[in-house]
């Protein structure tokens, strides 16, 4: 299964759920969801006490899923720019955090203040609908080459990584694993929008659990090709499993990375076309055009990057892809946890003096960091081990 027939799959959501979405109001008016959200939260902070914080806090929770969530305000922006969108919900989660714990009225308002004020800026930026059909070619473009190139990225380094390792005949567990997460994205976005109509906490929750689970994976294979990173131990392995290219474990692991990493853009992707197919007013031939090119483009970078891969020195090669995939793995944990906080899965205790870094996955919060650290603390030691290993090597080359 090769790369170009998964991104093909991505037309069925373009042509199913947006036949399903044609007769959709336009786009949300931010001006008046905004207006909505600053005079209710307004009226809360005024009434806060450290008393009835937890009835805050459930409050501002149900301003961020019945009206920010629900209007259609979220899926705007993070159609447009998924920083801001984890931005925004980092505030929202600062303020349910200090109200839970019963912090002073000054703190709440204070964060309350800083929320919408940002909120008021995205309503004075917001566009007109782009009705015209260059406006929607590069929106659906955008849409697919953004989602789609993180996914892209853990699936190149794996199948460059099976190649290198002279295991090409199993590069189809990667492309299976992407594959099956593309259905699955596929059929969560239809029972999400179609059938069980999930919205709110349902869905920041899978998104969160889907995140840690591709954290969890992409540190263990990012770990395990830091230890391959040597070419003398890594010619060793290829000798020591010569009728046996990788064990079962290993397989499923690079499947499992290549599912998740998938599956976590797949459904968003195709929300992101629902609303924006909302604005097309019947519009589809700049969205299939849109998506046709970002298809090509991803697959023009795919090729590129496998090319680039071959001609790096084999430690170079592992030593940056384990980087990469290390990389992923931080953010998607800082990520993950800001997703479960929004669920209410997982309690927030906000830090101060501690800035928001969307592409880092970094959010002021206890929890948020302290995921991160899990997967930072083992780090120093194991560039420790490596370089203990690699003197011993080089001494015992000497020798």
């Amino acid at each position: 299964m090769s790369l170009r027939w998964l991104l093909l799959i991505w037309l069925v959501p373009v042509l199913c759920f947006g036949a399903e979405n044609a007769s959709s109001p336009s786009a949300p008016d931010f001006q008046r969801i905004v207006a909505e959200l600053t005079d209710q939260g307004d009226r809360l902070v005024a009434g806060y006490s450290a008393e009835n914080g937890m009835d805050t806090a459930d409050a501002f929770s149900g301003l961020y899923f019945d009206i920010f969530e629900g209007s259609g305000m979220e899926a705007a922006v993070g159609m447009r720019d998924p920083g801001l969108k984890s931005e925004l919900e980092s505030r929202f989660g600062k303020i349910i955090g200090l109200a839970t714990r019963g912090r002073t009225q000054d703190e709440v308002a204070t964060a309350w203040q800083q929320l919408s004020n940002q909120l008021r800026q995205v309503a004075d930026a917001q566009q007109p609908p782009a009705v015209n059909f260059w406006g929607l070619l590069v929106q659906a473009f955008l849409i697919l080459l953004r989602e789609g190139f993180e996914a892209m990225l853990v699936i190149t380094a794996l199948v460059a990584y099976l190649r290198r390792q002279e295991a090409s005949n199993q590069v189809r567990v990667v492309y299976q694993g992407a594959f099956w997460a593309l259905l699955a994205s596929l059929v969560t976005a239809w029972l999400f929008s179609v059938v069980l109509q999930v919205s709110g906490a349902g869905r920041e929750a899978l998104e969160g659990v889907t995140m840690l689970l591709a954290a969890a994976v992409l540190f263990y294979v990012s770990y395990w090709l830091i230890s391959k990173s040597e070419a003398a131990r890594w010619q060793a392995f290829i000798h020591a499993q010569i009728n046996n290219a990788l064990s079962k474990g290993s397989a499923f692991a690079l499947g499992l990375a290549a599912f998740l990493a998938v599956y976590r853009e797949g459904a968003e992707t195709v929300l992101f076309y629902q609303a924006l197919s909302s604005e097309s007013n019947g519009q589809w031939w700049p969205l299939l055009a849109g998506f046709g090119l970002a298809a090509a483009a991803l697959l023009i970078l795919f090729r590129v990057m496998q090319a680039a891969s071959f001609r790096l020195p084999i430690g170079l090669f592992f030593t940056l892809t384990a980087v990469l995939l290390y990389y992923l793995a931080v953010t998607f944990a800082g990520n993950g946890v800001l997703e479960l906080q929004e669920a209410g899965w997982v309690a927030i205790t906000p830090v101060d003096g501690v800035a928001r870094i969307g592409w880092l996955g970094v959010y002021p919060t206890v929890e948020s960091l302290s995921a991160q650290l899990l997967l930072l603390i083992p780090l120093p030691l194991a560039i420790a081990w490596w370089w203990t290993r690699r003197r011993r090597a080089l001494a015992g080359a000497r020798v």
